[in-house]
């Protein structure tokens, strides 16, 4: 039995063939090449156009099929992962009415201030286990503000994975988990927040129907299985976030366990069954796909916006033309470890939560002409994401997750050994890498979704960890030594601003 996932990014479109017999990838593909773009009207806006996503996904699933002899007809479900927190708005006949605000887009950050201003930081964080912050409430409440002729034309929002679905079968529906993310979901009273809805004036209607993230949540129309050339009758059954999504294919769903990505944007996501909160929104409380009344799981989540992307902008400006990330890789891991004191903040991709919704830019210090050449630049690039996961991390513990075991695909930065250690040195945690990503993770969930899983055991018996990653002692005193340095330059800047 075969299902397909998809993992719908804002640097691509991913899609994955699974075998759920058996638990493995039959084939993958992703488009475009290069990175998708984001368009930035205003300085620190971020918007892309659904149909992008669509036309990538076309493609992905094109090239997916390519030099296979998948027999069609085994396929039987499809399930959808997404970057999580972007607005997507449709009219009554489900056109989409402007440009998606995706998830690094600054511009809702002081609407989101002034709501919890309004409504309180115990209301806010009792109930909704976050401030409203730069989430897609804030989104829609910037819109309603700022475009109210737009405003005025909207009949349902949506997250990014909504509207792939509903362009898939025709039906507008999210999740519980999705309604935490966009901060709608009242934890106390396990349902849609009349108290942030009433606060934004938006109508309850505006927000899609509920469905369960492991159901049935609509066949694929008629019209797009012959698009996609794939066969009629096909139903969607799984939809959830990309970094629940990550922490699912990871099989981290239980207390205590902590899921890792490090593409675009970096986190650290550890499960709780509290209804536990950051006080000051530094990291974020959200639903986890198994999360219901009576099983409480939270997905704690930190999020460094600037991490893949400081590296893929290293790789198109700094880098000699031709040169790929394994040669970034070697050249960064031949400069010793601190990178001779140069050191590299990477918050250059938006406002970050984790600095209270500032945006600092990116920078770099130390910087000597004498000593530092491009392949310093590589280490002390990969030393400062790591070094701002670390600084999330610490934050994370306010809410019980520390993490002993991270989890993570064998995929992005985790490809770089240098990356690795470092994490695993600065943070004292094993690392174990494991033979998946998030679009075979969304595969691995339409499978559950159907029932052809009896148990999350069975389900998973096809992960295998690929590689494990154990603290260094040798470079424990540099990088520890070169991190509090770190530190404190960036409270200093944080204190200036």
């Amino acid at each position: 039995m075969i299902t397909i996932g998809y993992d719908i990014g804002s640097s691509s479109v991913k899609a994955a063939l699974f075998d759920a017999s058996v638990g493995t990838c039959v084939a993958s593909a992703y488009s475009p090449e290069e990175e998708m773009s984001i368009s930035t009207p205003v300085p620190g806006w971020a918007e892309q156009d659904p149909e992008m996503w669509w036309q990538h996904l076309k493609n992905a699933t094109k090239k997916m099929f390519s030099g296979t002899n998948v027999d069609k007809s085994s396929i039987k479900a499809i399930g959808i992962s997404y970057q999580m927190h972007g607005l997507v708005a449709v009219d009554k006949e489900l056109n989409v009415l402007r440009p998606a605000i995706i998830w690094c887009d600054s511009r809702a950050v002081e609407t989101g201030n002034r709501i919890f201003m309004k409504l309180g930081a115990k209301e806010c964080l009792s109930f909704l286990l976050n401030s409203p912050g730069n989430f897609t409430a804030s989104k829609l409440k910037w819109v309603k503000d700022n475009e109210p002729k737009l405003f005025e034309k909207i009949y349902k929002i949506m997250l990014p994975g909504d509207y792939i679905a509903m362009r898939m079968t025709g039906d507008v529906q999210t999740t519980i988990p999705g309604l935490s993310e966009g901060i709608f979901w009242d934890f106390r009273n396990n349902g849609i927040s009349d108290l942030l809805l009433n606060q934004l004036g938006i109508p309850k209607t505006m927000l899609p129907e509920l469905t369960p993230t492991f159901s049935d949540q609509g066949t694929l129309l008629k019209s797009v299985a012959d698009e996609l050339e794939l066969p009629h009758g096909l139903h969607i059954s799984y939809r959830a976030g990309d970094q629940p999504n990550n922490a699912f294919s990871l099989n981290v769903l239980n207390p205590g366990e902590v899921a890792a990505t490090a593409g675009t944007s970096g986190v650290i996501y550890g499960v709780t069954d509290q209804l536990r909160y950051d006080p000051e929104s530094m990291v974020n409380s959200f639903a986890h796909v198994n999360y219901e009344e009576g099983n409480i799981r939270i997905g704690v989540l930190l999020c460094i916006n600037g991490t893949g992307i400081l590296n893929s902008w290293l790789k198109k400006n700094i880098a000699d033309p031709g040169t790929e990330y394994d040669r970034m890789n070697k050249i960064a891991s031949e400069i010793p470890a601190g990178s001779e004191g140069l050191l590299v903040y990477p918050f250059g991709n938006g406002a970050e939560r984790v600095l209270k919704n500032k945006n600092i830019g990116a920078r770099i210090q130390n910087l000597n002409f004498n000593i530092h050449n491009k392949g310093h630049l590589f280490r002390a690039a990969q030393e400062g994401i790591a070094f701002s996961l670390k600084y999330g991390m610490d934050i994370m513990k306010k809410t019980g997750i520390e993490a002993e075991v991270i989890r993570a695909g064998n995929t992005n930065m985790f490809l770089s050994d240098l990356f690795s250690k470092t994490m695993a040195t600065l943070t004292g945690a094993v690392i174990e890498l494991f033979n998946t990503d998030g679009s075979q993770g969304a595969a691995r969930g339409a499978a559950m979704g159907i029932g052809f899983y009896r148990s999350t055991e069975e389900a998973f018996e096809g992960l295998k960890m690929i590689r494990r990653i154990e603290p260094e002692a040798e470079l424990e005193s540099q990088i520890n030594e070169s991190y509090e340095t770190w530190r404190k330059n960036l409270e200093q800047i944080i204190s200036n601003l």
